[in-house]
């Protein structure tokens, strides 16, 4: 019985990390679409801003 405790724990820990594997790499393409537009706008309003900074 300790023989197949001994094999069910590298086991358990292959399962665990195969889970977490395929959590880390899934699809998150969804997030960077917001965020890309966000990054846009804010380059966008940089580019339209004046501070006035070299006139004085």
């Amino acid at each position: 019985m300790a023989a197949l405790a001994w094999l069910l724990i590298p086991v358990a820990a292959a399962v665990v990390a195969a889970l977490w594997g395929s959590w880390a790499a899934r699809n998150r393409k969804a997030g960077d679409v917001s965020e890309l537009a966000g990054y846009a706008k804010f380059r966008e309003a940089m580019e339209r801003s004046d501070s006035g900074a070299g006139s004085a």
